[in-house]
């Protein structure tokens, strides 16, 4: 039985490839299916029109790095401020951060498979480089309902 990639990219568009990299060892992903997944999501993500270029629109290329939560405690408390480790980070040159550890945690509480969590975490950043922002209700409302429906149109994994 062969071992599993760390690392696979595929391209959403002629001009912008998403690679997702495991740099972790504690929880197994399928980083094959999670980059098809991807994939398909930024490119559903560039179908939001937005009324200016955002940094998705303006990247070649997204990188999804999946790290321990050691490790995403670190990124926490160096760029935001916040100690302990998060679910997602993402800055505005195309690097999603994101900690399986605490996904399983959350899948568990809110009763999606781990697979399902992950996805959420890579549209939740897609849409931050996409122009979305959380920070209050409203700008949230909005953020929300273009995960839900880009969660229903790209997720395979359920």
């Amino acid at each position: 039985m062969g071992q599993r990639p760390m690392r696979h990219s595929r391209s959403c568009s002629g001009l912008l490839k998403v690679t997702v990299r495991n740099l972790q060892r504690a929880v197994a992903i399928n980083v094959v299916d999670l980059a098809g997944f991807a994939a398909d999501a930024a490119r559903f993500c560039l179908q939001i029109r937005k009324g200016r270029p955002t940094e998705l629109t303006k990247l070649s290329e997204i990188f999804v790095l999946i790290v321990s939560d050691r490790r995403m405690a670190g990124l926490h408390q160096r760029f935001l401020g916040q100690k302990g480790p998060t679910d997602v980070v993402t800055f505005q040159h195309g690097e999603i951060f994101i900690s399986p550890q605490t996904a399983r945690r959350h899948a568990r509480r809110f009763g999606n498979s781990l697979a399902r969590e992950l996805q959420l975490y890579v549209v939740h950043g897609l849409l931050h480089l996409h122009g979305f922002d959380d920070r209050n209700t409203a700008e949230a409302r909005k953020m929300e309902a273009a995960q839900r429906r880009i969660l229903q149109r790209a997720g395979r994994l359920n």
